[in-house]
């Protein structure tokens, strides 16, 4: 995607936003996009280098729940509010359910799953007070707020050699709905969004450990029905989607950016 400049009093013009995981990857395209529409960004993550001036770094270890609830301390310090919290950060596993032991287990889930509910847990009195103020007016509440959570197509679909992480993002789904129902009537709304295989760095080692890695390359475009891989741009501006205005009675949802993985069931192209 070409660079754009920001919008100016785009819809998220005065709101604030946290997006773990937001050095790298889908995240840090998140948090440009938002950032890009208007609002002000932290990039929550444990490693983050260098970030586009336009972000703000916060450290922030998910599996840490005294680190999680200070880099949401540092924002509401800073800002008072916090309008939309976005849950990216996640790892990666391979195998079937005999290739990883307990402790791999135990260290997936623990970020990709538990590490949504101490982030959340830490951000949701923040987020309840930011739905129920004021709006800019003085007069009328904010609008809301919302939760976005990064899940996967392995939640809804069976994937070879993904056990672990096919059930990590599986958990996932089921936490969004449940938080959903649990937090709407505070004004928060939460919903998912479930990409397809994404371009991203850690798809570039996997590619790079590959015997062939063109061959890998192809055949994780084929499974696609698109042919290729999704973007990070895409997967970003359904985030932003499902963060926005607009999606003000959308909740407990997932919203797949898959290339059609999910739904679609295509003859091979000579039967066509």
């Amino acid at each position: 995607m070409a660079e754009q400049e920001a919008v100016s009093g785009g819809e998220f013009g005065g709101k604030v936003a946290a997006v773990t995981g937001g050095a790298s990857g889908i995240g840090l395209a998140v948090a440009r996009e938002l950032a890009r529409r208007g609002a002000d960004v932290y990039a929550l993550d444990v490693a983050a280098g260098p970030l586009p001036a336009e972000l703000t770094a916060l450290p922030c270890d998910v599996t840490d729940r005294a680190s999680a609830k200070a880099a949401i301390d540092a924002v509401e310090e800073r800002h008072g509010r916090i309008d939309v919290l976005v849950n990216n950060a996640g790892i990666g596993a391979q195998g079937t359910v005999e290739d990883n032991g307990d402790d791999e287990w135990h260290r997936v889930l623990d970020v990709n799953v538990t590490g949504i509910a101490r982030v959340s847990a830490a951000a949701l009195p923040l987020l309840r007070r930011t739905a129920a103020a004021p709006d800019g007016t003085g007069t009328a509440p904010s609008g809301g707020t919302a939760i976005v959570n990064t899940c996967s197509v392995a939640a809804t679909s069976g994937l070879p050699q993904r056990a672990l992480y096919s059930a990590s993002k599986g958990a996932v789904l089921a936490l969004t709905r449940a938080m959903a129902a649990d937090h709407i009537r505070e004004g928060v709304r939460v919903n998912c969004v479930n990409p397809g295989t994404v371009d991203t760095p850690w798809i570039g080692r996997l590619l790079e450990a590959a015997d062939d890695p063109g061959a890998e390359r192809a055949a994780l475009e084929a499974r696609q029905p698109t042919g290729r891989l999704v973007t990070v741009e895409e997967v970003a501006a359904a985030v932003c989607y499902l963060a926005g205005p607009w999606a003000g009675a959308t909740t407990g949802t997932e919203l797949a950016v898959d290339g059609g993985m999910q739904g679609l069931r295509l003859r091979p192209a000579a039967q066509d």
